[in-house]
Protein backbone atom coordinates (compact mmCIF):
# COMPACT_ATOMS: atom_id res chain seq x y z
CA UNK A 1 0.00 0.00 0.00
CA UNK A 2 1.28 3.36 -1.03
CA UNK A 3 1.49 6.40 1.50
CA UNK A 4 0.91 9.92 0.39
CA UNK A 5 -2.38 11.81 -0.97
CA UNK A 6 -3.11 9.97 -4.26
CA UNK A 7 -5.49 10.98 -7.13
CA UNK A 8 -8.21 8.28 -8.61
CA UNK A 9 -8.84 9.51 -12.28
CA UNK A 10 -11.70 7.59 -13.77
CA UNK A 11 -12.27 7.25 -17.93
CA UNK A 12 -16.11 5.51 -17.72
CA UNK A 13 -16.09 5.09 -21.85
CA UNK A 14 -19.41 3.57 -23.06
CA UNK A 15 -17.98 0.10 -23.99
CA UNK A 16 -14.81 -0.04 -21.59
CA UNK A 17 -13.75 2.16 -18.39
CA UNK A 18 -10.27 2.55 -17.52
CA UNK A 19 -8.36 4.09 -14.12
CA UNK A 20 -5.06 5.16 -12.96
CA UNK A 21 -3.92 5.97 -9.25
CA UNK A 22 -1.17 8.88 -9.41
CA UNK A 23 1.05 9.94 -6.04
CA UNK A 24 2.29 13.81 -5.83
CA UNK A 25 5.52 12.10 -6.59
CA UNK A 26 4.75 11.44 -10.16
CA UNK A 27 4.00 7.87 -10.29
CA UNK A 28 1.29 6.42 -11.19
CA UNK A 29 -0.13 2.84 -11.69
CA UNK A 30 -3.20 1.71 -13.70
CA UNK A 31 -6.00 -0.37 -12.00
CA UNK A 32 -5.87 -3.79 -13.08
CA UNK A 33 -9.39 -5.52 -13.46
CA UNK A 34 -8.91 -9.69 -13.92
CA UNK A 35 -5.73 -8.98 -15.22
CA UNK A 36 -6.43 -6.19 -17.68
CA UNK A 37 -6.36 -2.49 -17.41
CA UNK A 38 -9.98 -2.38 -18.88
CA UNK A 39 -12.88 -2.91 -17.22
CA UNK A 40 -16.30 -3.29 -19.35
CA UNK A 41 -18.66 -0.75 -18.55
CA UNK A 42 -21.38 -3.31 -18.89
CA UNK A 43 -23.68 -4.49 -16.15
CA UNK A 44 -26.27 -7.76 -15.26
CA UNK A 45 -28.91 -7.35 -12.99
CA UNK A 46 -29.32 -10.83 -11.31
CA UNK A 47 -32.56 -11.87 -10.01
CA UNK A 48 -31.56 -11.12 -6.50
CA UNK A 49 -31.19 -7.89 -7.18
CA UNK A 50 -27.68 -7.11 -7.07
CA UNK A 51 -25.41 -5.80 -9.69
CA UNK A 52 -23.10 -7.79 -11.54
CA UNK A 53 -20.13 -5.59 -12.88
CA UNK A 54 -16.99 -6.05 -15.75
CA UNK A 55 -15.90 -9.19 -17.13
CA UNK A 56 -18.49 -11.06 -15.02
CA UNK A 57 -21.50 -9.33 -16.84
CA UNK A 58 -20.17 -10.32 -20.18
CA UNK A 59 -19.87 -14.13 -18.70
CA UNK A 60 -23.04 -14.17 -17.48
CA UNK A 61 -24.52 -12.75 -20.61
CA UNK A 62 -25.77 -15.70 -22.93
CA UNK A 63 -27.24 -17.25 -20.02
CA UNK A 64 -29.19 -14.07 -18.85
CA UNK A 65 -29.24 -11.79 -21.92
CA UNK A 66 -32.61 -9.98 -20.98
CA UNK A 67 -30.87 -9.01 -17.75
CA UNK A 68 -27.76 -7.48 -19.83
CA UNK A 69 -26.84 -4.24 -20.20
CA UNK A 70 -23.82 -3.54 -22.38
CA UNK A 71 -23.79 0.42 -22.74
CA UNK A 72 -25.10 1.75 -19.38
CA UNK A 73 -24.04 5.43 -20.00
CA UNK A 74 -27.12 6.80 -21.20
CA UNK A 75 -28.74 10.27 -21.58
CA UNK A 76 -29.33 11.72 -18.05
CA UNK A 77 -33.17 11.24 -18.43
CA UNK A 78 -33.70 8.10 -20.09
CA UNK A 79 -34.56 5.35 -17.92
CA UNK A 80 -34.11 1.75 -18.73
CA UNK A 81 -36.44 -1.52 -18.35
CA UNK A 82 -34.83 -4.84 -17.82
CA UNK A 83 -36.62 -8.02 -17.25
CA UNK A 84 -39.82 -6.08 -16.34
CA UNK A 85 -38.70 -3.61 -14.20
CA UNK A 86 -38.14 -0.06 -14.42
CA UNK A 87 -33.85 0.82 -13.87
CA UNK A 88 -32.34 3.95 -13.08
CA UNK A 89 -29.09 4.41 -15.19
CA UNK A 90 -27.30 6.44 -12.64
CA UNK A 91 -27.29 3.32 -10.92
CA UNK A 92 -25.73 0.97 -12.83
CA UNK A 93 -23.09 3.54 -13.46
CA UNK A 94 -22.48 3.83 -9.95
CA UNK A 95 -22.19 0.27 -9.77
CA UNK A 96 -19.05 0.18 -11.86
CA UNK A 97 -17.76 3.46 -10.60
CA UNK A 98 -17.91 1.67 -6.96
CA UNK A 99 -16.31 -1.55 -8.82
CA UNK A 100 -13.31 1.28 -9.80
CA UNK A 101 -13.25 2.10 -6.32
CA UNK A 102 -12.74 -0.92 -5.03
CA UNK A 103 -10.34 -2.00 -6.62
CA UNK A 104 -8.27 1.40 -6.19
CA UNK A 105 -8.75 0.98 -2.47
CA UNK A 106 -7.07 -2.41 -2.14
CA UNK A 107 -4.04 -0.74 -3.37
CA UNK A 108 -4.36 2.92 -2.24
CA UNK A 109 -6.50 2.44 1.36
CA UNK A 110 -9.95 3.86 1.99
CA UNK A 111 -8.44 7.57 2.02
CA UNK A 112 -8.79 8.88 -1.62
CA UNK A 113 -10.36 12.38 -1.50
CA UNK A 114 -8.54 13.32 -4.89
CA UNK A 115 -11.17 12.17 -7.94
CA UNK A 116 -11.01 12.67 -11.14
CA UNK A 117 -14.15 11.93 -13.74
CA UNK A 118 -13.33 12.38 -17.83
CA UNK A 119 -16.05 13.35 -19.80
CA UNK A 120 -16.27 14.41 -23.23
CA UNK A 121 -16.13 17.98 -24.05
CA UNK A 122 -19.43 18.11 -26.01
CA UNK A 123 -21.53 17.09 -22.64
CA UNK A 124 -23.37 19.96 -21.23
CA UNK A 125 -24.15 20.82 -17.59
CA UNK A 126 -27.17 18.39 -17.34
CA UNK A 127 -24.81 15.26 -18.48
CA UNK A 128 -21.87 16.47 -15.94
CA UNK A 129 -24.36 16.81 -13.36
CA UNK A 130 -25.74 13.40 -13.79
CA UNK A 131 -22.27 12.25 -13.64
CA UNK A 132 -21.45 13.46 -10.60
CA UNK A 133 -24.36 12.05 -9.17
CA UNK A 134 -23.56 8.57 -10.12
CA UNK A 135 -20.09 9.05 -8.37
CA UNK A 136 -22.19 10.50 -5.26
CA UNK A 137 -24.25 7.34 -5.58
CA UNK A 138 -20.78 4.90 -5.68
CA UNK A 139 -18.96 6.83 -2.40
CA UNK A 140 -16.41 8.74 -4.38
CA UNK A 141 -16.02 12.30 -3.03
CA UNK A 142 -17.06 14.91 -5.08
CA UNK A 143 -14.79 14.45 -8.57
CA UNK A 144 -13.75 16.79 -10.48
CA UNK A 145 -14.91 17.31 -13.94
CA UNK A 146 -11.89 16.92 -16.95
CA UNK A 147 -12.75 17.10 -20.56
CA UNK A 148 -11.38 14.15 -22.27
CA UNK A 149 -9.61 15.97 -25.03
CA UNK A 150 -7.92 18.15 -22.33
CA UNK A 151 -6.60 15.36 -20.44
CA UNK A 152 -5.21 14.22 -23.47
CA UNK A 153 -3.45 17.09 -24.31
CA UNK A 154 -1.73 17.05 -20.75
CA UNK A 155 -0.69 13.77 -21.00
CA UNK A 156 0.87 14.81 -24.19
CA UNK A 157 3.10 17.62 -22.47
CA UNK A 158 3.34 15.40 -19.72
CA UNK A 159 5.56 12.95 -21.92
CA UNK A 160 7.43 15.57 -23.48
CA UNK A 161 5.66 17.39 -26.40
CA UNK A 162 6.84 20.14 -27.25
CA UNK A 163 3.71 22.27 -27.67
CA UNK A 164 4.50 25.98 -28.00
CA UNK A 165 1.87 28.31 -26.42
CA UNK A 166 -0.56 29.39 -29.27
CA UNK A 167 -0.25 26.18 -31.14
CA UNK A 168 -3.28 24.00 -32.03
CA UNK A 169 -3.78 20.20 -31.95
CA UNK A 170 -6.57 17.41 -32.36
CA UNK A 171 -7.59 14.80 -30.40
CA UNK A 172 -9.29 12.13 -32.12
CA UNK A 173 -10.70 9.74 -29.69
CA UNK A 174 -12.17 6.74 -30.96
CA UNK A 175 -13.54 4.08 -28.11
CA UNK A 176 -16.90 2.22 -28.91
CA UNK A 177 -17.63 6.10 -30.93
CA UNK A 178 -15.98 8.58 -32.11
CA UNK A 179 -15.53 12.29 -30.75
CA UNK A 180 -13.19 14.64 -32.61
CA UNK A 181 -11.91 17.57 -30.87
CA UNK A 182 -9.81 21.01 -31.96
CA UNK A 183 -7.50 22.40 -29.31
CA UNK A 184 -5.67 25.56 -28.85
CA UNK A 185 -2.79 25.63 -26.05
CA UNK A 186 -3.52 29.07 -24.04
CA UNK A 187 -0.89 30.67 -21.12
CA UNK A 188 -3.72 29.03 -18.34
CA UNK A 189 -4.27 25.57 -20.08
CA UNK A 190 -6.31 24.34 -23.16
CA UNK A 191 -9.14 25.60 -24.55
CA UNK A 192 -11.61 23.19 -26.73
CA UNK A 193 -12.07 25.12 -29.83
CA UNK A 194 -14.68 22.55 -31.56
CA UNK A 195 -16.10 19.06 -31.05
CA UNK A 196 -17.68 17.06 -33.17
CA UNK A 197 -18.90 13.14 -32.26
CA UNK A 198 -20.64 10.38 -34.19
CA UNK A 199 -22.22 7.28 -31.99
CA UNK A 200 -21.76 5.24 -35.67
CA UNK A 201 -18.36 5.80 -36.34
CA UNK A 202 -16.34 3.59 -33.22
CA UNK A 203 -15.67 0.29 -32.16
CA UNK A 204 -19.32 -0.58 -32.19
CA UNK A 205 -19.95 -0.08 -35.54
CA UNK A 206 -17.23 -2.03 -36.53
CA UNK A 207 -18.15 -5.10 -34.41
CA UNK A 208 -21.22 -5.05 -35.69
CA UNK A 209 -19.80 -5.38 -39.33
CA UNK A 210 -17.39 -8.34 -38.26
CA UNK A 211 -20.33 -10.03 -37.19
CA UNK A 212 -21.92 -9.70 -40.47
CA UNK A 213 -19.10 -10.97 -41.79
CA UNK A 214 -18.14 -14.38 -39.98
CA UNK A 215 -21.76 -15.01 -39.47
CA UNK A 216 -23.70 -16.72 -41.62
CA UNK A 217 -27.06 -16.66 -39.73
CA UNK A 218 -27.62 -12.83 -37.51
CA UNK A 219 -27.51 -14.00 -33.84
CA UNK A 220 -30.43 -12.53 -33.16
CA UNK A 221 -31.31 -10.66 -29.63
CA UNK A 222 -31.07 -13.61 -27.43
CA UNK A 223 -27.98 -15.07 -25.09
CA UNK A 224 -26.20 -16.17 -28.69
CA UNK A 225 -25.93 -12.43 -29.38
CA UNK A 226 -23.57 -11.71 -26.30
CA UNK A 227 -21.56 -15.13 -26.73
CA UNK A 228 -20.70 -14.00 -30.58
CA UNK A 229 -19.72 -10.17 -29.68
CA UNK A 230 -17.83 -11.73 -26.37
CA UNK A 231 -16.06 -13.84 -28.91
CA UNK A 232 -15.34 -10.91 -31.31
CA UNK A 233 -14.06 -8.73 -28.55
CA UNK A 234 -11.12 -11.35 -27.38
CA UNK A 235 -10.33 -11.65 -31.37
CA UNK A 236 -9.99 -8.35 -31.66
CA UNK A 237 -7.66 -7.93 -28.60
CA UNK A 238 -5.69 -10.66 -29.86
CA UNK A 239 -5.01 -9.25 -33.04
CA UNK A 240 -3.15 -6.66 -32.02
CA UNK A 241 -0.14 -9.29 -31.23
CA UNK A 242 -1.18 -12.35 -33.58
CA UNK A 243 -1.68 -11.79 -37.62
CA UNK A 244 -4.66 -14.43 -37.31
CA UNK A 245 -6.47 -15.81 -34.57
CA UNK A 246 -9.56 -18.25 -33.78
CA UNK A 247 -12.44 -17.12 -32.82
CA UNK A 248 -15.68 -19.85 -31.56
CA UNK A 249 -18.89 -19.81 -32.88
CA UNK A 250 -21.99 -20.77 -30.48
CA UNK A 251 -23.60 -22.38 -33.00
CA UNK A 252 -21.51 -23.50 -35.71
CA UNK A 253 -17.85 -24.17 -36.79
CA UNK A 254 -15.23 -21.37 -35.70
CA UNK A 255 -13.77 -18.99 -38.06
CA UNK A 256 -10.33 -17.06 -38.40
CA UNK A 257 -10.27 -13.66 -37.92
CA UNK A 258 -7.11 -11.92 -39.79
CA UNK A 259 -5.67 -8.18 -40.07
CA UNK A 260 -7.79 -8.43 -43.49
CA UNK A 261 -10.72 -9.35 -42.44
CA UNK A 262 -10.62 -6.41 -39.68
CA UNK A 263 -9.69 -3.90 -42.20
CA UNK A 264 -12.37 -4.82 -44.64
CA UNK A 265 -15.24 -4.54 -41.69
CA UNK A 266 -13.53 -1.16 -40.29
CA UNK A 267 -12.94 0.68 -43.52
CA UNK A 268 -16.64 2.05 -43.71
CA UNK A 269 -15.92 3.39 -39.92
CA UNK A 270 -12.73 4.71 -40.56
CA UNK A 271 -13.42 6.84 -43.28
CA UNK A 272 -16.50 8.29 -41.21
CA UNK A 273 -13.76 8.69 -38.84
CA UNK A 274 -11.43 11.13 -41.14
CA UNK A 275 -14.69 12.82 -42.45
CA UNK A 276 -14.90 13.50 -38.73
CA UNK A 277 -11.69 14.91 -38.30
CA UNK A 278 -11.81 16.80 -41.07
CA UNK A 279 -14.85 18.36 -40.24
CA UNK A 280 -13.94 19.67 -36.51
CA UNK A 281 -10.69 21.29 -37.92
CA UNK A 282 -12.78 23.16 -40.12
CA UNK A 283 -15.58 24.10 -37.64
CA UNK A 284 -12.31 25.12 -35.52
CA UNK A 285 -11.65 27.70 -38.81
CA UNK A 286 -8.66 25.94 -39.83
CA UNK A 287 -6.74 23.96 -41.79
CA UNK A 288 -4.59 20.67 -41.17
CA UNK A 289 -1.46 22.66 -41.79
CA UNK A 290 -2.42 24.51 -38.93
CA UNK A 291 -2.09 21.93 -36.51
CA UNK A 292 0.75 20.69 -34.30
CA UNK A 293 -0.43 17.03 -35.37
CA UNK A 294 -3.94 14.38 -34.33
CA UNK A 295 -3.20 12.46 -31.70
CA UNK A 296 -5.20 9.42 -31.72
CA UNK A 297 -6.13 7.23 -28.62
CA UNK A 298 -8.99 4.74 -27.66
CA UNK A 299 -9.14 1.22 -27.94
CA UNK A 300 -10.21 1.32 -31.70
CA UNK A 301 -7.41 3.61 -32.42
CA UNK A 302 -4.92 0.97 -32.03
CA UNK A 303 -5.76 -0.28 -35.82
CA UNK A 304 -3.55 0.61 -38.32
CA UNK A 305 -5.61 1.38 -40.90
CA UNK A 306 -7.00 4.41 -39.02
CA UNK A 307 -3.23 6.25 -39.81
CA UNK A 308 -3.55 5.16 -43.17
CA UNK A 309 -7.16 6.78 -43.80
CA UNK A 310 -6.05 9.96 -41.84
CA UNK A 311 -2.96 10.24 -44.48
CA UNK A 312 -5.58 9.49 -47.42
CA UNK A 313 -7.58 12.40 -45.99
CA UNK A 314 -4.72 15.00 -45.81
CA UNK A 315 -4.27 14.33 -42.57
CA UNK A 316 -1.03 13.26 -40.07
CA UNK A 317 -2.27 10.85 -37.56
CA UNK A 318 -0.13 9.84 -34.48
CA UNK A 319 -1.05 6.90 -32.06
CA UNK A 320 -0.61 8.24 -28.32
CA UNK A 321 1.72 5.77 -25.92
CA UNK A 322 -1.03 3.76 -24.24
CA UNK A 323 -3.94 4.89 -25.77
CA UNK A 324 -6.75 3.77 -23.34
CA UNK A 325 -4.80 5.07 -20.54
CA UNK A 326 -4.19 8.62 -22.10
CA UNK A 327 -7.48 10.44 -20.66
CA UNK A 328 -6.96 8.62 -17.67
CA UNK A 329 -3.51 9.86 -17.38
CA UNK A 330 -3.72 12.86 -17.91
CA UNK A 331 -6.84 13.45 -15.62
CA UNK A 332 -4.92 12.21 -13.04
CA UNK A 333 -2.32 14.87 -13.80
CA UNK A 334 -4.66 17.78 -14.30
CA UNK A 335 -3.87 20.52 -11.11
CA UNK A 336 -1.34 18.53 -10.42
CA UNK A 337 1.68 19.74 -12.43
CA UNK A 338 2.72 22.67 -13.68
CA UNK A 339 2.20 21.85 -17.73
CA UNK A 340 2.26 25.96 -18.67
CA UNK A 341 5.28 27.52 -19.76
CA UNK A 342 7.04 29.31 -17.17
CA UNK A 343 7.40 32.32 -19.23
CA UNK A 344 3.63 32.81 -19.20
CA UNK A 345 2.55 32.41 -15.65
CA UNK A 346 2.59 34.69 -12.83
CA UNK A 347 5.71 34.40 -10.92
CA UNK A 348 5.77 34.28 -6.93
CA UNK A 349 5.60 37.67 -5.52
CA UNK A 350 6.77 37.75 -1.60
CA UNK A 351 4.33 38.79 0.55
CA UNK A 352 6.35 41.97 1.93
CA UNK A 353 7.03 43.27 -1.75
CA UNK A 354 3.12 42.64 -2.92
CA UNK A 355 1.89 44.34 0.52
CA UNK A 356 4.11 47.39 -0.17
CA UNK A 357 3.08 48.06 -3.86
CA UNK A 358 -0.56 48.23 -2.37
CA UNK A 359 0.17 49.71 0.60
CA UNK A 360 2.56 52.57 -0.39
CA UNK A 361 0.61 53.92 -3.68
CA UNK A 362 -3.02 54.00 -1.42
CA UNK A 363 -1.26 55.35 1.73
CA UNK A 364 0.72 58.24 -0.64
CA UNK A 365 -3.15 58.78 -2.29
CA UNK A 366 -4.88 59.58 1.35
CA UNK A 367 -1.88 61.53 1.77
CA UNK A 368 -1.65 63.92 -0.96
CA UNK A 369 -5.52 64.40 -0.95
CA UNK A 370 -5.36 65.03 2.68
CA UNK A 371 -3.39 67.90 2.00
CA UNK A 372 -5.20 69.33 -0.64
CA UNK A 373 -8.18 69.38 1.27
CA UNK A 374 -6.40 70.73 4.26
CA UNK A 375 -3.95 73.46 2.28
CA UNK A 376 -6.42 75.91 0.23
CA UNK A 377 -5.45 79.29 -0.68
CA UNK A 378 -7.80 81.63 0.10
CA UNK A 379 -7.61 85.43 -1.62
CA UNK A 380 -10.07 87.97 -1.49
CA UNK A 381 -12.53 89.01 0.64
CA UNK A 382 -14.75 87.56 2.94
CA UNK A 383 -18.11 88.35 -0.12
CA UNK A 384 -15.83 87.36 -2.67
CA UNK A 385 -13.55 84.43 -1.16
CA UNK A 386 -11.96 82.17 -3.87
CA UNK A 387 -9.98 78.97 -2.86
CA UNK A 388 -6.45 78.68 -5.02
CA UNK A 389 -6.58 74.77 -5.04
CA UNK A 390 -3.37 72.51 -6.06
CA UNK A 391 -5.30 70.81 -8.70
CA UNK A 392 -2.09 68.82 -9.79
CA UNK A 393 -2.09 67.42 -6.27
CA UNK A 394 -6.08 65.96 -6.30
CA UNK A 395 -5.23 64.43 -9.82
CA UNK A 396 -2.02 62.77 -8.61
CA UNK A 397 -4.03 61.24 -5.26
CA UNK A 398 -6.68 59.90 -8.00
CA UNK A 399 -4.23 58.38 -10.08
CA UNK A 400 -2.03 56.55 -6.79
CA UNK A 401 -6.02 55.09 -5.60
CA UNK A 402 -5.98 53.69 -8.93
CA UNK A 403 -2.81 52.40 -9.01
CA UNK A 404 -2.71 51.15 -5.32
CA UNK A 405 -6.23 49.21 -6.69
CA UNK A 406 -4.59 47.37 -9.71
CA UNK A 407 -1.82 46.15 -7.62
CA UNK A 408 -4.40 44.20 -5.37
CA UNK A 409 -6.20 43.32 -8.73
CA UNK A 410 -3.88 39.84 -8.45
CA UNK A 411 -5.09 39.75 -5.02
CA UNK A 412 -8.45 39.59 -6.03
CA UNK A 413 -8.47 37.51 -8.80
CA UNK A 414 -6.31 34.47 -6.76
CA UNK A 415 -9.04 34.78 -4.43
CA UNK A 416 -12.28 34.62 -7.26
CA UNK A 417 -10.36 31.47 -8.24
CA UNK A 418 -10.34 29.79 -4.83
CA UNK A 419 -13.98 30.56 -4.12
CA UNK A 420 -15.15 29.30 -7.41
CA UNK A 421 -15.61 25.80 -8.76
CA UNK A 422 -16.33 26.58 -12.52
CA UNK A 423 -14.24 24.63 -15.17
CA UNK A 424 -12.84 28.29 -16.36
CA UNK A 425 -9.13 28.28 -16.42
CA UNK A 426 -7.17 31.01 -14.18
CA UNK A 427 -7.54 33.84 -17.47
CA UNK A 428 -11.15 34.39 -16.62
CA UNK A 429 -10.50 34.95 -12.93
CA UNK A 430 -7.29 37.43 -13.88
CA UNK A 431 -9.37 39.03 -15.97
CA UNK A 432 -12.08 39.68 -13.45
CA UNK A 433 -9.90 40.61 -10.40
CA UNK A 434 -8.32 43.61 -13.02
CA UNK A 435 -11.94 44.94 -14.11
CA UNK A 436 -12.98 44.96 -10.33
CA UNK A 437 -9.66 46.39 -9.67
CA UNK A 438 -10.26 49.08 -11.99
CA UNK A 439 -13.90 49.85 -10.93
CA UNK A 440 -12.78 50.34 -7.19
CA UNK A 441 -10.16 52.68 -8.22
CA UNK A 442 -12.82 55.06 -10.07
CA UNK A 443 -15.12 54.34 -7.28
CA UNK A 444 -12.09 56.02 -4.83
CA UNK A 445 -11.23 58.82 -7.53
CA UNK A 446 -14.66 59.88 -7.45
CA UNK A 447 -15.50 59.88 -3.65
CA UNK A 448 -12.03 62.13 -3.80
CA UNK A 449 -13.96 64.77 -5.97
CA UNK A 450 -17.31 64.28 -3.90
CA UNK A 451 -15.43 64.88 -0.53
CA UNK A 452 -14.07 67.71 -2.02
CA UNK A 453 -16.49 69.29 -3.28
CA UNK A 454 -18.39 69.37 0.24
CA UNK A 455 -15.36 70.46 2.07
CA UNK A 456 -14.27 73.27 -0.04
CA UNK A 457 -17.61 74.60 -0.96
CA UNK A 458 -17.37 74.43 -4.67
CA UNK A 459 -19.54 72.47 -7.81
CA UNK A 460 -17.99 69.05 -8.29
CA UNK A 461 -17.69 69.58 -11.74
CA UNK A 462 -13.93 70.79 -11.37
CA UNK A 463 -12.90 67.91 -9.21
CA UNK A 464 -14.47 65.04 -10.99
CA UNK A 465 -12.79 66.51 -14.27
CA UNK A 466 -9.11 66.09 -11.84
CA UNK A 467 -9.92 63.26 -10.46
CA UNK A 468 -11.97 60.84 -13.88
CA UNK A 469 -10.16 62.32 -16.18
CA UNK A 470 -6.12 62.01 -16.02
CA UNK A 471 -7.40 58.37 -14.76
CA UNK A 472 -9.23 57.50 -18.20
CA UNK A 473 -5.84 56.35 -19.75
CA UNK A 474 -5.01 54.21 -16.92
CA UNK A 475 -8.62 52.62 -16.71
CA UNK A 476 -8.30 51.90 -20.41
CA UNK A 477 -4.96 50.01 -20.51
CA UNK A 478 -6.69 48.28 -17.59
CA UNK A 479 -9.31 47.40 -19.51
CA UNK A 480 -7.60 46.20 -22.39
CA UNK A 481 -5.25 44.02 -20.25
CA UNK A 482 -8.44 42.36 -18.79
CA UNK A 483 -9.64 41.43 -22.20
CA UNK A 484 -6.33 39.69 -23.10
CA UNK A 485 -5.80 37.84 -19.82
CA UNK A 486 -9.70 36.79 -20.10
CA UNK A 487 -9.33 35.77 -23.45
CA UNK A 488 -5.78 34.16 -22.75
CA UNK A 489 -4.41 35.48 -26.03
CA UNK A 490 -1.18 36.57 -24.53
CA UNK A 491 0.49 36.50 -20.88
CA UNK A 492 3.18 38.76 -19.92
CA UNK A 493 6.77 37.96 -19.25
CA UNK A 494 6.78 37.54 -15.56
CA UNK A 495 2.69 37.34 -14.71
CA UNK A 496 -0.22 39.81 -14.41
CA UNK A 497 1.58 40.70 -10.56
CA UNK A 498 4.59 41.92 -11.93
CA UNK A 499 2.92 44.30 -14.98
CA UNK A 500 0.26 45.22 -12.39
CA UNK A 501 2.83 46.14 -9.68
CA UNK A 502 3.82 49.97 -10.26
CA UNK A 503 7.11 50.73 -8.58
CA UNK A 504 7.21 51.65 -5.19
CA UNK A 505 10.21 53.70 -5.33
CA UNK A 506 8.84 55.83 -7.77
CA UNK A 507 5.11 56.37 -6.28
CA UNK A 508 7.09 57.45 -2.83
CA UNK A 509 9.65 59.77 -4.26
CA UNK A 510 6.93 61.62 -6.76
CA UNK A 511 4.53 61.83 -3.72
CA UNK A 512 7.11 63.34 -1.33
CA UNK A 513 8.03 65.80 -4.10
CA UNK A 514 4.14 66.68 -4.47
CA UNK A 515 3.74 67.20 -0.46
CA UNK A 516 7.04 69.59 -0.37
CA UNK A 517 5.48 71.31 -3.23
CA UNK A 518 2.46 72.15 -1.75
CA UNK A 519 4.06 73.23 1.82
CA UNK A 520 6.27 75.43 0.09
CA UNK A 521 3.23 76.93 -1.94
CA UNK A 522 0.94 77.24 1.15
CA UNK A 523 3.50 77.51 4.35
CA UNK A 524 3.22 80.93 6.18
CA UNK A 525 5.79 82.74 4.52
CA UNK A 526 7.95 84.22 7.63
CA UNK A 527 11.00 86.25 6.58
CA UNK A 528 13.42 84.26 8.41
CA UNK A 529 12.08 81.37 7.54
CA UNK A 530 11.21 82.11 3.38
CA UNK A 531 14.77 80.94 2.05
CA UNK A 532 14.07 77.48 3.74
CA UNK A 533 10.23 77.06 2.27
CA UNK A 534 11.86 77.97 -1.14
CA UNK A 535 14.27 75.36 -0.52
CA UNK A 536 11.49 72.89 0.19
CA UNK A 537 9.73 73.41 -3.09
CA UNK A 538 12.64 72.99 -5.19
CA UNK A 539 13.86 70.02 -3.17
CA UNK A 540 9.74 68.87 -3.94
CA UNK A 541 10.59 69.64 -7.70
CA UNK A 542 13.48 67.62 -8.20
CA UNK A 543 11.79 64.96 -6.49
CA UNK A 544 8.89 64.81 -8.34
CA UNK A 545 11.16 64.71 -11.83
CA UNK A 546 13.13 61.56 -10.27
CA UNK A 547 10.34 59.64 -9.31
CA UNK A 548 8.68 60.52 -12.85
CA UNK A 549 11.89 58.83 -14.74
CA UNK A 550 12.01 56.15 -12.13
CA UNK A 551 8.49 55.10 -13.16
CA UNK A 552 9.38 55.01 -16.89
CA UNK A 553 13.20 53.81 -16.75
CA UNK A 554 14.39 50.88 -15.22
CA UNK A 555 18.33 50.89 -15.62
CA UNK A 556 19.84 52.74 -12.94
CA UNK A 557 22.45 54.48 -15.38
CA UNK A 558 19.80 55.34 -17.70
CA UNK A 559 17.50 57.09 -14.37
CA UNK A 560 21.22 58.86 -13.76
CA UNK A 561 20.76 60.61 -16.75
CA UNK A 562 17.23 61.36 -17.91
CA UNK A 563 16.60 62.46 -14.20
CA UNK A 564 18.64 65.01 -13.73
CA UNK A 565 17.17 67.53 -16.69
CA UNK A 566 13.84 66.53 -15.78
CA UNK A 567 14.65 67.18 -12.00
CA UNK A 568 15.98 70.60 -12.69
CA UNK A 569 13.40 71.72 -15.18
CA UNK A 570 10.19 70.39 -12.53
CA UNK A 571 12.11 72.17 -9.62
CA UNK A 572 12.43 75.51 -11.77
CA UNK A 573 8.33 75.23 -12.05
CA UNK A 574 7.65 75.17 -8.64
CA UNK A 575 5.04 77.41 -8.25
CA UNK A 576 0.97 78.24 -7.80
CA UNK A 577 -0.10 78.58 -11.68
CA UNK A 578 2.33 75.23 -12.19
CA UNK A 579 1.08 73.10 -9.84
CA UNK A 580 -1.08 71.36 -12.53
CA UNK A 581 1.14 70.83 -14.98
CA UNK A 582 3.37 69.19 -12.68
CA UNK A 583 0.84 66.77 -11.59
CA UNK A 584 0.31 66.57 -15.27
CA UNK A 585 3.68 65.28 -15.20
CA UNK A 586 3.34 62.35 -13.31
CA UNK A 587 0.25 61.25 -14.06
CA UNK A 588 1.07 60.72 -17.89
CA UNK A 589 4.04 58.40 -16.93
CA UNK A 590 1.61 56.65 -13.80
CA UNK A 591 -0.39 55.72 -17.44
CA UNK A 592 2.52 53.46 -19.23
CA UNK A 593 2.22 49.74 -18.19
CA UNK A 594 5.28 49.18 -16.73
CA UNK A 595 5.95 47.12 -14.08
CA UNK A 596 8.46 46.07 -11.55
CA UNK A 597 9.67 46.79 -8.53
Amino acid sequence: MRSGQVRLAIDYGSVDTTAVLAWPDGTWTPLLFDGEPALPSAVLLSEDGTTVTGHHAWRAAPITPHRFIPHPRQPSEQRLTVADTDVDPLDLVAATLRHVAEQAHQIAGPGIDDVRLVVPAGWGPRRRTWMRHAAHRAGLPPPQLVDAPTAVAGHLLATGLQLPVGAYLAVCDVGATAEVSVLRRGPAGFEVLATLADPTAGGTAIDDALTTTLTTNPPGTGGQRWAVAASLRAGKHALTDHPAVTVPLPDGPAVVLHTGLLDQAAQPVLHRIAHLTTEAITAAELTPRDLTGVYCVGGTARLPLLAQTLTDAGITGTLVDQPTLAAARGAADAGATNTIDPTTTDEPVPPVRRAAAIALPGFASLALVSQFLLTPEWRGSLMYREAVLNWGELAMAAVFAVIACLSAGTVLASTIANRTTTPTGPGIHTGTGIVAAACLGVAVSGMYAVVGSLYVGYPVNGFLRWTLLPIAPTITAAAVMALIAARQWRAPAGGWSKLLAFPTGSVLTAAAGMLLIQYSLTADRWPHLLLWIDLAGRVGGLLLGIGTVMAVVSQPILRLILSAPLAVITAALVSWPASGILGAIVNGQSDLPVGGQ
